[in-house]
């Protein structure tokens, strides 16, 4: 007669040991205690991401930081006048920080034995709450003008944000676009518009009066709109900055 074991039941067997050591009453408050203790992490981390003010440093410890994170103002400086974005404290971030940034945060303040502060983020205009006067980087400071780099989400970029952001650097830029817009404007012109033959100082008088209608233009809709720069907004609070 051939014998039978009956197969081991592991899920059974998991559940004997958990209730050798825990009651049903214990083991509920043992997990309520839990998720309140990480619902009171994320509320703190959200109210310092949310109300942060602008810090002198956190107290990383460097043995363990990744330095491909790490960077300097004037990096973070170029990158947001290149691509016309803002370098702000976070409360004025008005998009959603996502559950991985929260996530990540937690981890570094639990790697680095620290409470992260001061957090300042990178990211277009738009969406920023500013103050009347597509793709974030969440960054906590270091100290000494040295940022590092906690968590980016989102969408990438345009590929040509750099290219069409490039007449809005600073003024020169913008002198040349509109003096290149204006010749290929007085260039597409027909030649018989004003006189049946139009000779060289006819040409240049069009580009004068075309180069004149764009930059009043340019004037109106910058006053009206309250435009500047990137290197007048790239860290300004400021919507018409």
């Amino acid at each position: 007669m051939k014998l039978k074991f009956p197969r081991t039941n592991i899920e059974s067997r998991l559940i004997n040991y958990r209730n050798k050591s825990l009651s049903p009453a214990q083991l509920m408050a043992e997990v309520d205690a839990a998720f309140k203790e990480v619902d009171n992490r994320d509320s703190q981390v959200i109210e310092n991401i949310e109300n942060g003010h602008e810090v002198g440093g956190n107290n990383f410890d460097f043995d363990k930081l990744d330095t491909n994170r790490i960077f300097h103002l004037k990096h973070i400086h170029k990158i947001c006048i290149d691509y016309r974005l803002r370098f702000l404290d976070s409360k004025f971030f008005k998009g959603e920080i996502p559950y991985e940034a929260l996530t990540r945060i937690k981890t570094l303040e639990k790697e680095h034995d620290i409470e992260l502060k001061g957090f300042k983020i990178v990211a277009p205009s738009k969406l920023f709450k500013l103050e009347n006067a597509d793709d974030p980087l969440l960054f906590a400071p270091m100290g000494n003008n040295y940022y590092y780099l906690v968590h980016k989400w989102g969408n990438d970029l345009h590929p040509f944000r750099k290219i069409l952001m490039w007449p809005f650097k600073t003024l020169e830029n913008y002198m040349c676009f509109l003096l290149v817009l204006s010749f290929l404007t007085a260039f597409i012109l027909p030649d018989n518009l004003f006189t049946p033959h139009q000779t060289t100082i006819q040409f240049l008088i069009i580009f004068f009066f075309v180069f004149k209608w764009f930059a009043g233009l340019s004037i109106f809709y910058g006053f009206k709109k309250g435009k500047n720069f990137n290197t007048a907004i790239w860290d300004s609070k400021f919507y018409n900055a």
